[in-house]
């Protein structure tokens, strides 16, 4: 099984979406791209991997943050990058790279509003993966072993800082049904399931390229 397109999966916590990715690259034999975004990133700007993750789907900082963290970036020369805050710099380099690597390819990008920054390619194909409170909450307590209610939480915290970081950099919204070109509850389909509705509509979708 063959595909020519880039496919790009946002997703709440505790959803499974990241293993959704990798099982969907699997299917396709292409590569999935999740953390492996921020180490190209990472290595294209010359920004300390550090910086990535510390500001990985997260909003925007403080100006304060921005300014004391800036003095541990480097790589670019240009006076409008430069003087840029730290946030943006991070994201985007992370843009330019998420570009880079669909040059090279299908693949599967997870996160990192990669949906937003290959908007314009015809072969790219944005889904998003959501799931029943409850489920996830149980799924995420047993596999970082927390309470209930610390699972609860760190979910719902994850999520509101995966939402503003999606809404502040894109014209969309996160989790919106029109910001994407399909949404799957993988509640009720189970991983295998929703693997395989995204691989059907995929096959689909190539049929209109």
């Amino acid at each position: 099984m063959k595909t020519s397109a880039i496919i790009t999966i946002g997703r709440q916590y505790g959803s499974s979406g990241r293993q959704i990715g990798q099982e969907v690259a699997r299917s396709f034999g292409i590569e999935c791209y999740d953390k492996e975004l921020l180490e190209f990133a990472s290595k294209d700007s010359g920004i300390c991997r550090e910086l990535f993750e510390n500001n990985d789907e997260r909003p925007t900082k403080s100006l304060l943050y921005s300014i004391v963290m800036d003095t541990y970036s480097f790589g670019y020369s240009s006076a409008a990058f430069t003087d840029m805050p730290i946030n943006h710099k991070v994201f985007l380099a992370q843009f330019e790279s998420i570009k880079k690597l669909a040059e090279k390819g299908p693949c599967v990008m997870v996160g990192r509003c990669a949906d937003y920054a290959l908007a314009d390619l015809k072969n790219s194909f944005s889904v998003f993966i959501h799931g029943n409170l409850e489920d996830r909450i149980q799924k995420i307590a047993k596999k970082y072993d927390l309470s209930q209610a610390a699972a609860k939480d760190r979910i719902q915290k994850t999520d509101k800082s995966r939402s503003s970081y999606y809404n502040y950099y894109t014209n969309k919204k996160w989790g919106e049904a029109a910001s994407y070109d399909l949404c799957v509850d993988s509640s009720k389909f189970g991983i295998d399931g929703t693997v395989q509705v995204i691989v059907d509509a995929l096959c689909s979708f190539e049929k209109t390229l």
